[in-house]
This record gives structure tokens, sequence and C-alpha cells, in this order.
């Protein structure tokens, strides 16, 4: 059994699976016992068939296909629910994560005493437009503020979390950026990592500073309803 899933929720990403799953194989092998869960999220291009190509090349990988178009969130979990490692990376599937990131993040959690089952990259140099950096610090800034997850950068793909605590979240759409407050409204403790960022080589953002404006009012509040209405006890048997 592998000791490490890599899961990347792909939708139109074909140019950028073959040079990640490069990068994949040089940051993790020989290094730890791992697989790679890619999940297809029914996408419009040809991604599906470059991974199952890939597969070839890549004995680790396992591709999912979503039937039809589900959103991030909901392929991050089916990755996660597939996944046979007791911890899970995660990586966005446009290559702007590095995932030479991941064996500093398994560091950390080597080193973090017991209670910490998140570690969340943190873009200190960010490799985006300016409108993106202005909307992201803006919406991080605001979601701090109101759930108090003294977290710099929730919207950072690059992740490592212990499986059965993610698995035993509220789910519900757009949850991947609100893992940390999640995380910590389960009691569990959270660290955010510095990591490398790059900009995009190949395809489209599929994202918009107003699209993301509209969804995350709605979430937020959603949130810090969920965080306000929270009881975390310790239990014992007799």
């Amino acid at each position: 059994m592998p000791q490490l899933s890599v899961v990347v929720p792909v939708f139109n990403e074909r140019d950028n699976i073959p040079p990640l799953l490069a990068e994949i194989a040089t940051a993790l092998r020989g290094k730890v016992d791992y697989e790679v869960i890619y999940v297809d999220d029914d996408s419009r291009d040809d991604s599906r068939q470059v991974l199952a190509a890939q597969k070839a090349e890549h004995p680790e990988l396992r591709v999912l296909h979503h039937l039809k178009q589900s959103g991030q969130s909901t392929a991050v979990r089916s990755g996660v629910k597939a996944a046979r490692g007791g911890w899970i990376a995660t990586l966005d599937g446009d290559g702007q994560n590095d995932p030479a990131d991941i064996p500093n993040l398994i560091a950390e959690r080597d080193r973090a005493e017991p209670g910490y089952k998140l570690f969340a990259g943190w873009r200190v140099n960010r490799k985006d437009t300016a409108s993106k950096r202005l909307g992201s610090r803006f919406a991080n800034a605001l979601r701090s503020r109101l759930l108090q997850d003294e977290t710099p950068d929730t919207g950072c793909g690059i992740k490592l979390f212990e499986r059965a605590a993610f698995l035993d979240l509220p789910y519900f759409d757009h949850m991947h950026r609100y893992l940390p407050a999640l995380m910590q409204r389960a009691g569990w403790k959270v660290k955010s990592v510095p990591v490398n960022h790059r900009a995009r080589h190949a395809g489209s953002s599929k994202y918009t500073n107003l699209g993301r404006a509209l969804v995350g009012i709605a979430d937020l509040r959603g949130v810090a309803w969920l965080m306000r209405r929270a009881k975390v006890t310790g239990i014992e048997e007799l």
C-alpha cells in the first residue's frame, strides 16, 4: 500500500499533464511509496486520452473520470475517497504548483507535534496577474477576519493532509478553499508552509475574480455558520 496519494484534479489541461507527471516522479520516486490519482472532471479536450497514454510511463498513475463536470472540490474528494494512502498531497493540474515542495511538506509533518492534520502551501511569491493577486489578497483578508483561521493563503492548491481527517469534514462545493477552517473546526491543527509558485505555461485559467466572488460570498457565510455551530469534545472508553 502506498504511504502517500497525490491527487490532481484536471479540466482541459492536456498539455500540462505529461510535464507535471514527470515532475511528480522526479520529486517522489525512491523517496516515498506513492500513487498518483488524476481526476478528469469531464474535460472537453483529450485530457483523458493523454492520461491513459501516460500510464505506460508512470505505473503509479491511476485515472478517474467524472461522467459529468462537477467542480474542483468534488474532483478532489473523488480522488481522496479512491486513495489508498493514509496521507494525501494535492496539486492543481495547471502546473503552477511545484511537486518538489511535496517532500518539504512531508518533512514538516514529520517534525510537527501530534494533532497537526493539514500542512497548507503558502504562495509567498505568486506568479499570477496583478488583478488575480489583488483579488486573492482581498478574499484571504476577508475570510481570515470572519473565520479566524490564521491561514494566509487558503487558495493554494498544494496541500498535505490526513485522508481520514479530510473524509470526516462536511462536504460541499468549493470546500477545498476552506480546508484550514474546516480542519480547525474538527479540532485539528493547521500549519502554513511557504512553497514555490510558477506561471501557467499552457491552457487557460478556469476562474475569474468575479466568478470567485459570487460563489465565495455564499460559501463564506455558510462556513462561518458551521464554525459557530461546531462542537468538539474528547472521548474516552470505559
